[in-house]
């Protein structure tokens, strides 16, 4: 038996379980103990195993399809991302395998189960990068979890953006300034607060921690957020929200509190999906290029896997602060 020819038969018998038991849990089926499909997992791993069914897809070594793994397409962002793979995929004579990747702790599985059936990977927002950093198939990733990656990986240039549309807020009058968070486990997020303290700093102005609200990048949770901001003895004159949809949420509190946006609170959000020049008033935001992330990466994974060495291993891609109507220069509160 060579690495290269692991059989599930192989797997099963060095992990002391059935055959059933390892389809099972490469196929993600229940009935199967947490422990051992880590054990079988690790095995599987260990004797680089692939599926037959993908090993019948691999005459000429290789299939001319590049997987793309999203946490869910229930965003603007990943369905941009996957819109810009998709283009950049179609003078290249290859296809896109979408891969969902929705559970907590699947990795492991996603990896054996894409390895076989493309020739390289795109993974985006993944909650965790080792099985993909210690295996032979070509990765690139899309907005990483954190800098310390051994993989390449396209993101936006998320600190500096949020300085400006900080400045930007400054330059208009606001000193008090609400910053509505992302999901705190992403580093997206981490730099996007980075660069609001750093802004505000810079232009000598404290940090108030009551203005720093946590969030998850939800509508709903946005709502909360400002309610809590506008609840404060002395509120803020504006809110920059760390994503658009966050936005959306602040903009249904402010309404709901009789408050008009631009002249009672100004408003920023991150992103420029499709709907924040539909809102009323359309929203000033940050165009993020989510297009631009699965294109660029998508071209560097085929790059990849042509046997080039990636000439940047992170790469930033610009943004541009679009100021639409939600923003105003300071003219004084009201807050009921």
């Amino acid at each position: 038996m060579t690495r290269s020819n692991a059989t599930l038969a192989d797997i099963a018998r060095l992990a002391g379980v059935s055959k059933m038991t390892v389809s099972k849990v490469l196929n993600h089926q229940p009935g199967v103990s947490k422990e051992t499909s880590r054990h079988v997992l690790e095995i599987a791993r260990q004797l680089n195993y692939t599926p037959h069914t993908a090993a019948k897809k691999l005459a000429g070594g290789k299939t001319n399809i590049i997987g793309i793994v999203v946490p869910a397409l229930d965003s603007t962002f990943m369905s941009e991302v996957v819109r810009g793979a998709g283009e950049a995929l179609e003078g290249a004579g290859k296809d896109l395998l979408l891969f969902t990747d929705h559970r907590n702790g699947q990795e492991d599985r996603m990896y054996l189960l894409a390895r076989g059936l493309v020739d390289g990977l795109l993974v985006a927002l993944p909650r965790s990068l080792e099985p993909y950093e210690h295996g032979q198939l070509p990765v690139v990733v899309i907005e990483p979890l954190t800098a310390a990656s051994t993989l390449p990986a396209i993101s936006a240039e998320n600190y500096l953006s949020s300085r400006k549309a900080i400045e930007h807020l400054l330059l208009l009058g606001h000193r008090r300034i609400g910053f509505i968070g992302g999901n705190p486990a992403l580093r997206s997020s981490q730099l996007r607060l980075q660069g609001y303290l750093d802004a505000l700093s810079a232009a000598g102005i404290a940090s108030d921690p009551e203005l720093i609200r946590p969030g998850d990048f939800s509508q709903r949770r946005g709502f909360a957020a400002a309610e809590e901001l506008l609840d404060l003895p002395e509120p803020p004159s504006a809110i920059f929200a760390a994503n658009d949809v966050s936005a959306f949420g602040a903009y249904d509190a402010i309404k709901h509190r009789g408050l008009r946006i631009p002249e009672d609170l100004s408003v920023v959000g991150f992103d420029d999906i499709f709907q924040a020049a539909q809102v009323f008033p359309p929203l000033t935001t940050v165009h993020q290029p989510t297009f631009e992330m699965g294109a660029t990466g998508t071209r560097l994974l085929l790059s990849m896997i042509q046997g080039l060495e990636p000439a940047v291993w992170q790469l930033e891609l610009p943004t541009e602060l679009v100021i639409r109507d939600s923003t105003a220069p300071y003219r004084g509160q009201k807050h009921e």
